[in-house]
This record gives structure tokens, C-alpha cells and sequence, in this order.
């Protein structure tokens, strides 16, 4: 004991002449922080706007078809002002979730590698899909699509190449408050099976903290902020087909839109942000948290679900959660733009309060773990036990009342049927020892035990602690529930404490690195909702996490290394992709690419009203226009009529692009743009336009634009044209055939898919059992170059 108290003091005294060299036991530095190296960056990384799964919801027939908002990777480099390789990348992304068949390896030498960078992704479900390694998470995408890994990679390195040029000398401050009406948990039963004693200690059922950092220079003008705040990003739902950041991609357009403002100046009037300002709301404990913050209706009946499985009679199909604004009917962009708005309106607030300077050193750790077989230790924050390969449970296919399942699955099934069991048994027979140790999990899918034709569940996750001063990070790969988020950080946070001192702020980034499905409490996997059967480790994963990120920490405290582990596979190379290709774009007789095939309106518009043309156009997947645009709205220069203004792009929530073909098989589409003129907005005279690529058929891509006929925005004083509320069935956009029997009939696709792969999979052992055998390093490594 008397070796422990005097080994805690060594740290403590350390920690305070490391403290001391960083400059804050002065006067002025206590007020202002430690000077650290930052920079900020932020890059495009929208992927094909048509015919790839949008992420998330599962849903084989929601397939892309234009453009909501543009998605984003958003870099921060926090670094050491004397020591240039002592910093950190924390990256967040407007994507589902990270990949981690992306690796940076020859990145400025080896400054910037897997174990100081960080990749978050906010959890959009209106994102391209495909770019993941594992079978599980690409089947609704037909497969591994490259169009969306290689967007992502792109973005992911032109962020952080951004920010890296745009280090320089700077200040942060940490602060949080209480955000109360933007998210609701969507799991409370299997919140209440967590003990009652622990239960009282907390106010709310999800976490309604948020957590906001703000990035600023010498002279205290805010260059960035990164929040974090759990909830899903489900307030767009599964019937849309529009690429979106949802409610945290919006929020980040909100905040950064705040920031570019008028009026951002002190009582002196000197300017309080820089320019180029990057908002960022990342992803925290979100396992079990909705947006859809008014609860589960049965969409028939309009009465409550049922609780405990979330069905209405006995069917999960018609349960759906509902968000602040859920009687719009419009996919739930006026739900999403509530929910964003809170959450910036949150930030907003924070930035302009009190913040507590950071001062204190840069650190970091990461670790590779192999997840099947972890032992855990019992101590005071963990119980003993050991984990399991993956496996997948029947509520898995259930779904959420975020996004329901089909057929006849329900959460909270901890027995399976007969039926399923039968179809399972095609996959693989899950072991003795899997069942047990994965009980009371009823196994749908064993995914653990399959490797053919590849890998269909990660074994190997990776685990990641950034910290900056009294700021702690902790990087996980998956979405952890309300309470397993609470008994993480507190864990962590008990630890560290003494050394790191009292005021130390431990956030969760969720969806970090590698995604690994969801983590909850030993409690909550014993009633087996959608998140206990997606938790894929077995009931002690959140334990086996916990007991790791001690290790991390520890080793931080005492400035020791740590052991790497395992590597995982890198799969690109392997991945297989049923995701048809282009072939050539054409129009009608007489017609060409770009031609308006409906104008705007010969009438005067006013804030609020809907703008709409549509154009002859072609694939978005001919070009992806990174860094571009498929729509512009333009101002008319009042003194100059040749001149046109650039007011918005397709990246701003008030316009949408909507990309259609009148059947699956027509090299014909059409392009639908729409604009809801915000408040604001200055009067004149404008126009839209759209820009794509149209594909030859012997040869690439071409360029075109469309032009619409000149249009009227005026003031409220100003009464619309009688003419104006014409029929507003002209501002829905209508399913083709084929689309309306896809959406209704997608359930075949997985389907057909999953005997596509066991047909592969035949092929594939008899292929196997005669070839050679060949040498070859085990482990592939994706190498991206600067």
C-alpha cells in the first residue's frame, strides 16, 4: 500500500512540473490555456447520388436519387507548440460510420498514422453504403461499392491535408450544458433492467449533456468547435432517397453559417471568428437514443406501440417512432431541420458562455483487439467473464422504431422460431460453446464463424484514447448505449482523476475507426431489444471495453507504451460488388442534356415559398462532382444584368436536387430542383441551374449545364401571383413503377443476394479444395499515398 500511495504521488508530482513546462500555473496562461499547434480542415466527401443503398436502415430499396446536403470530413490537428510529432488528427464524418479498410500510411512520412488519428462518423443513415470490408454491413448495397470507399478516402486525406497547412498557434476551451428536447431513448425497457440504485443516480434515460470544444487563435477568434451529443441521425427516414448529413450534418451547416454571419464582432467591434470557421457535431453514447423525441405510434391505428417489443398487433412493421414534426409527411426534413437546429442553437449558446481554458500535455493510445476471446477480470468496474466471436441475434432483423424490420421478427426475442432457425442452419450451425457463450442470445446469424467468401463480422476492432490537457477522447468502435456510454467514462474518469486532476472532461466518440454493430450493459443484452442483439461480442463486450480503455489510460498516466495487437485484414482487394455499372446516358428526340423540361413559375415568390424546374439530365455517377455542385441558385446583379451572383448549392438544406429515370433499364433522367426560398432572403431576380455529366457510349463523360427562366423574389409586402398556389401534388416527387415495386418488394433483394453468396460460397470451397497451396502475408494494408 505504502509502494502504491508513494507510486501515485511520483504521477502526481509529474503531472505538475509537466503542467508547469506547458505555462499555466501563470497568471495569464490560467486564463487563457496552454498554446498548442491546430489547424482545421474540411473536405468533400459526397459519394454517388444514384442507384448505390443509402447506409444505415437496411433498407434494399432506398436507393440514392439525388442530393439533400453534401457530407463532409471535418479535421482537427491539436498538437504540442514546441514538439511537432506530439499531436493528434481527430476527423469527423458525415458518413454512417468509419471504415476500417481506411488506413493512413504515408501520410507526411509516418506524422500521421492509425494511432494519432481519429475517424468518427456521425451515424447519417442517408448516406452512400458499400464502403465497408464485411459482408454483414454491404449486403443492401449489392456488395463493396468503390465509387463511395474511394470519395471517402479522398475526403478523409484532403481534410486532413487541409488542416495540416493550417496549423498554427492556437487556444481551446471545453465547456457543456444541458440539451433536453433532442433525443429520446428508444429502448426504455431495456434501459429499466439496468439496476435501480444506478438508475437514481441519473435524471434522464439518454444523456442530455452536450459537450462543446471550442477551437480559437492567439488572439481568441474561433477558427472551429467539435461537440459531442448522442443521438441518431434517423430524423430522415427510410422512404428517402436524398444524400444527407441529417439532423447533425444540418446542425454543422447551421453553426458554420452562424459563424460565417454579420454580427460576430465584440463590444470593441473587433471581428470574435476568423475565417474558413469548422463546426463539427459528432457522435457519442448513441446506442439507444432516437430523434424521434415524441415516442412509437402504430402507423395504422395511432395509438402507442406496445412496449416491450415494439409492435403493433404483434407486428413490428408498423411501429415507427415520431419526431417533433412527423405530421409534414415530407421523409422528415422538417423533423431533421428541428432537431439540427436544437442542437446548434445548444452550441451557439455554449460558445458565447463561459468555457474553461485546456491547458496540459498532448497524449494519445491505440490498440488492436481481438474481440473473440478477451478475458475479463473482475475489479470494480467490470464483472468476470470473457467474450465470444460475433454473432447476430433475431431482434437484429427486427429493426428499431427508427427504422422497422421485416417479417415476423420482434424485439426482445429471446427463443427465435423454427423457421428462422431452419434458414440460419444454411449459414452456419453456431457451436455449443457459441451458444453459450453468447446466451440468452438467440443466434440468427453466426457470422463469427464464417470466412467465406470473405469475412462477414470484424474480429479485430481497434480502441483509441486522444487527449489534450484536461480533454479525454475516447475513441470507440461502435454505438454504445445510454448507461454503457455512462459506466465507459466513469470508469476512465475515476481513474485518471487523481493524476489528471478532478476537472478532467472524458467524452465518447462513437463510431470511431472500425464499426462493430452496438454495445450495451450485461443487463440490457439479457433482454435482447434490437441493440443487445446486435451487440455482436456477447453480454460482456461493454466489460471487456471498459477493462481495455483501463489499460490505455493507465499506461498514459505512467507514459508507458502499449502493445499494438493484432492486426486486422484489409478485404478491399477481395471484395465483391454486384453493383451494375453505367453504360451511356441519352434524351429524347429533339431534346439535350440540359434542356428545361419544366420552369419555374412566371410568378412573384416570397420567403418560404418552393422554386422548382426540371431538367433533361444523366447518371450523377458519370461524376460525383466532388468539391462541386449539380445545382446552383443565382442572383441577378441589380446594376449589371450579365452578371449572376452565387447564392446556394446543392450542399444547403434550403435546396435539394432529385435525380430520376423513368424505369431501371432507361439511359434516360431527369433532374428536379427545388429551392425553399429562407427567411432573408434579399429580393431580385434569379435563376437555377444544373450542372452533370452525360456518358457516351464509346466514350467517358461530358459536361453539360440547364439554365431556368428568370424568377421574382420579393418581399412579404409583396402578395403572390393568384396563380401562385397551384396544385401542390407538383412538388411531391412521384416513384416510377419500378421504383413503387422495389420499395414494396425489397425484401427479394437481400434474398436473392444471400443465395447469390451461398452459390458463391460453393464455388468457392470447391475452387479452394483444388488450388495449391500458396505463401502470401496474411494481412493486406490499403496504402494511401499524400
Amino acid at each position: 500500500m505504502a509502494g502504491s500511495l508513494r507510486h501515485s504521488a511520483y504521477l502526481l508530482a509529474a503531472a505538475v512540473l509537466l503542467s508547469t513546462a506547458h505555462g499555466q500555473l501563470t497568471g495569464e496562461n490560467a486564463r487563457k490555456g496552454s498554446t498548442y499547434s491546430i489547424g482545421v480542415g474540411k473536405a468533400d466527401i459526397t459519394g454517388p447520388a444514384a442507384d448505390v443503398n443509402l447506409m444505415g436502415y437496411a433498407a434494399p430499396g432506398q436507393l440514392a436519387a439525388g442530393i439533400h446536403t453534401r457530407l463532409y470530413a471535418r479535421a482537427y490537428v491539436i498538437g504540442d507548440a514546441q514538439e511537432e510529432r506530439k499531436r493528434f488528427v481527430f476527423v469527423n464524418l458525415d458518413a454512417c460510420m468509419a471504415s476500417q479498410g481506411v488506413t493512413l500510411t504515408e501520410l507526411y512520412g509516418d506524422l500521421y498514422t492509425e494511432k494519432n488519428v481519429a475517424l468518427s462518423g456521425i451515424h447519417t443513415h442517408s448516406g452512400p453504403g458499400g464502403y465497408l470490408q464485411y459482408i454483414l454491413y454491404i449486403i443492401t448495397s449489392l456488395g463493396f461499392v468503390r465509387e463511395s470507399f474511394d470519395v471517402l478516402v479522398a475526403g478523409i486525406v484532403q481534410a486532413i491535408k487541409r488542416a495540416h497547412e493550417d496549423v498554427k498557434p492556437g487556444m481551446l476551451q471545453v465547456t457543456a450544458g444541458e440539451l433536453l428536447d433532442a433525443n429520446a431513448n428508444r429502448s426504455p425497457t431495456a434501459y429499466l433492467a439496468n439496476p435501480p440504485e444506478e438508475r437514481a443516480r441519473y435524471k434522464h434515460n439518454t444523456d442530455k449533456s452536450m459537450t462543446l470544444l471550442k477551437v480559437l487563435d492567439t488572439e481568441e477568434r474561433g477558427r472551429g468547435a467539435v461537440t459531442w451529443f448522442p443521438v441518431h441521425c434517423t430524423s430522415i427516414n427510410n422512404t428517402n432517397s436524398l444524400i444527407s448529413g441529417d439532423n447533425k450534418g444540418v446542425a454543422a451547416q447551421f453553426l458554420e453559417g452562424w459563424a460565417a454571419g454579420a454580427g460576430q464582432a465584440d463590444a470593441n467591434g473587433n471581428d470574435t471568428m476568423g475565417s474558413n470557421f469548422v463546426g463539427a457535431f459528432g457522435q457519442a453514447n448513441v446506442g439507444d437514443t432516437s430523434p424521434n423525441v415524441l415516442g412509437a405510434f402504430c402507423y395504422d391505428t395511432g395509438e402507442p406501440c406496445e412496449k416491450e417489443h415494439s409492435t403493433c398487433n404483434g407486428r413490428n412493421e408498423m411501429c415507427i417512432g415520431r419526431g417533433p414534426a412527423w405530421e409534414a409527411d415530407d421523409y422528415g426534413y422538417k423533423s431533421n431541420e428541428i432537431i439540427a437546429r436544437r442542437q446548434s442553437d445548444e452550441a451557439i449558446e455554449l460558445w458565447q458562455s463561459a468555457a474553461t481554458p485546456i491547458s496540459g500535455d498532448i497524449d494519445y493510445r491505440h490498440a488492436f483487439l481481438d474481440m473473440s476471446a478477451i478475458t475479463v477480470y473482475p475489479s470494480n468496474y467490470t464483472r468476470a467473464g470473457r467474450t465470444c466471436r460475433a454473432a447476430m441475434g433475431f431482434s437484429f432483423a427486427a429493426g428499431t422504431t427508427d427504422g422497422p424490420g421485416a417479417f415476423d421478427f420482434k424485439q426482445g426475442d429471446t427463443e427465435g422460431t423454427i423457421f428462422w432457425r431452419v434458414v440460419s442452419h444454411f449459414l452456419k450451425d453456431p457451436s455449443t460453446e457459441q451458444i453459450a457463450c453468447q446466451a440468452p442470445k438467440p443466434i440468427l446469424l453466426d457470422t463469427g464463424s464464417v470466412h467465406v467468401p470473405y469475412e462477414w463480422q470484424p474480429t479485430i476492432v481497434e480502441i483509441q484514447i486522444l487527449r489534450v490537457g484536461q480533454l479525454v477522447i475516447l475513441c470507440v468502435p461502435g454505438e454504445l448505449t445510454t448507461m454503457a456510454g455512462r459506466r465507459l467514462r466513469e470508469a476512465v474518469h475515476q481513474q485518471v482523476e487523481g493524476v489528471w486532476g478532478s476537472d478532467v472532461t472524458v467524452v465518447l466518440a462513437g463510431l470511431t475507426n472500425t464499426y462493430s454493430s452496438y454495445v450495451t450493459t450485461f443487463e440490457e443484452y439479457a433482454m435482447q431489444r434490437y441493440e443487445g442483439a446486435s451487440t455482436i461480442f456477447g453480454p460482456h463486450t461493454l466489460d471487456a471495453y471498459i477493462q481495455e480503455f483501463l489499460r490505455l489510460s493507465k499506461a498514459m498516466m505512467e507514459n508507458k507504451a502499449t502493445e499494438p495487437g493484432p492486426r486486422p485484414p484489409n478485404m478491399i482487394s477481395k471484395q465483391w460488388s454486384f453493383l451494375t455499372p453505367v453504360v451511356l446516358d441519352s434524351v429524347p428526340s429533339g431534346s439535350h442534356f440540359g434542356a428545361v423540361t419544366e420552369d419555374v413559375l412566371p410568378v412573384v415568390y416570397k420567403e418560404g415559398d418552393k422554386v422548382r424546374a426540371v431538367f433533361q439530365s444523366a447518371c450523377p455517377r458519370n461524376n460525383v462532382r466532388l468539391e462541386g455542385t449539380f445545382l446552383t441558385v443565382e442572383r441577378q446583379d441589380p446594376e449589371d444584368s450579365d452578371k449572376w451572383e452565387l447564392v446556394y448549392t446543392d450542399s444547403d438544406v434550403s435546396t435539394k436536387y432529385h435525380w430520376a429515370r423513368p424505369h431501371v433499364l432507361s439511359p434516360e433522367s431527369t433532374a428536379t430542383i427545388t429551392w425553399d426560398i429562407p427567411e432573408g432572403t434579399l429580393s431580385g431576380t434569379y435563376r437555377l441551374r444544373h450542372f452533370g455529366d452525360f456518358k457516351h457510349i464509346l466514350g467517358g463523360p461530358a459536361p453539360f449545364n440547364g439554365t431556368s427562366g428568370n424568377f421574382e423574389v420579393h418581399g412579404l409586402d409583396v402578395k403572390p401571383h393568384k396563380h401562385h398556389k397551384h396544385d401542390d401534388n407538383r412538388h411531391k416527387f412521384e416513384l416510377s413503377d419500378w421504383e413503387r415495386y422495389v420499395r414494396e418488394h425489397s425484401f427479394l433483394i437481400p434474398v436473392f443476394l444471400f443465395a447469390l453468396l451461398l452459390l458463391g460460397t460453393v464455388l468457392y470451397r470447391q475452387t479452394v479444395s483444388r488450388r495449391p497451396a500458396v505463401s502470401s502475408h496474411p494481412y493486406e494494408r490499403l496504402e494511401v499515398a499524400a
